[in-house]
C-alpha cells in the first residue's frame, strides 16, 4: 500500500440510516419509471424527464417530490458520512459534491418547468419566444448542476477509494458510472441538435445517478460490516479448545 493511503482502519463506518437514506434516494431519484402508469401521454423517447414534473401537469407534485426527496436525503447522506468518515482531500471533495448534487435536485424541484414544450405546442411557442417563468428558465441551470455534480461526486470517491484503498465497490464501479454519466450528457447535444431521442438519454442518465447512490450506499455498508467484524473480540485459547 502507498504511503499516502490510509492505514489499516480504514475510513470509519457510518450510522446504519445513513446506508438508509441513501439507498431511499436512490429510490426516490426514479419516480420516472411511473410514468408509464401516471403520465402515459408523454412522449418517453424525444420528452424531457423534466416535463413529468411542470408545474400544469397532473401529477407534477410526485416527480418533483421524489426530486426533493432525494436531494434532502442526499445532503443528510454527505453531512452524516463527512461527520463520521476520515476526512482525507479526495474523500471531502467527493462527499461535499455529492451534497452539492442533493442541493441541485432540490433545485430542480423548486423551479419547475411552467408546462410541457413536447407535449403542448403552445408552451414549445411560449418557451421558444422566451414568454416563460424564471422557474421555467432556470430549470435547465439546476438540471445541468445536477449532473455535473453527480459525475464528479462519483469519480472523486471513486478516486478516493483507489489512492486510499478503502470501498472496493467504489472504486471498481465508481469511476465507470461518472464515465458513462458524462458520455451520456455529451451525448444529449447530439439529441437536442437531431431532435430525438432526448427523453431515452435523459431516462438513462437519471439511472446512472441512481446506480451511482445505490454503489455509495453499498460501500458504506460493507465498510460499516467490515469494522463490526473487526471490532468482535477474538476467542480465546479456551474457547478454541475442543472439549
Amino acid at each position: 500500500m502507498d504511503a499516502d493511503k490510509a492505514d489499516d482502519a480504514g475510513p470509519g463506518a457510518v450510522p446504519v440510516w445513513v446506508i438508509v437514506l441513501a439507498v431511499i434516494a436512490a429510490a426516490s431519484y426514479g419516480t420516472f419509471l411511473l410514468e408509464h402508469l401516471l403520465s402515459p401521454e408523454l412522449d418517453g423517447v424525444n420528452g424531457y424527464v423534466s416535463e413529468l414534473s411542470a408545474s400544469d401537469q397532473p401529477y407534477h407534485l410526485v416527480y418533483s417530490g421524489g426530486d426533493l426527496v432525494t436531494g434532502v436525503l442526499t445532503i443528510i447522506v454527505s453531512l452524516g458520512s463527512l461527520r463520521r468518515l476520515r476526512r482525507w482531500p479526495l474523500a471531502t471533495t467527493g462527499w461535499a459534491f455529492l451534497g452539492l448534487f442533493g442541493v441541485c435536485a432540490i433545485g430542480d424541484a423548486t423551479f419547475p418547468l411552467d408546462c410541457a414544450p413536447s407535449l403542448e405546442t403552445w408552451c414549445a411557442l411560449r418557451e421558444r419566444s422566451e414568454n416563460v417563468s424564471f422557474s421555467h428558465e432556470f430549470h435547465s441551470v439546476t438540471s445541468s448542476a445536477v449532473i455535473i455534480c453527480g459525475v464528479i461526486a462519483l469519480f472523486t470517491l471513486s478516486m478516493a477509494a483507489r489512492r486510499y484503498d478503502w470501498w472496493p465497490a467504489l472504486a471498481r464501479w465508481g469511476w465507470l458510472l461518472a464515465l458513462a454519466e458524462a458520455a451520456f450528457a455529451l451525448s444529449t447535444l447530439l439529441a437536442m441538435y437531431l431532435g430525438q431521442w432526448l427523453g431515452i438519454i435523459q431516462r438513462v442518465q437519471i439511472t446512472i445517478l441512481s446506480l451511482g447512490l445505490l454503489t455509495i450506499a453499498w460501500a458504506l455498508y460493507a465498510d460499516r460490516r467490515a469494522a463490526g467484524r473487526a471490532a468482535r473480540p477474538a476467542p480465546s485459547a479456551r474457547e478454541k479448545t475442543p472439549l
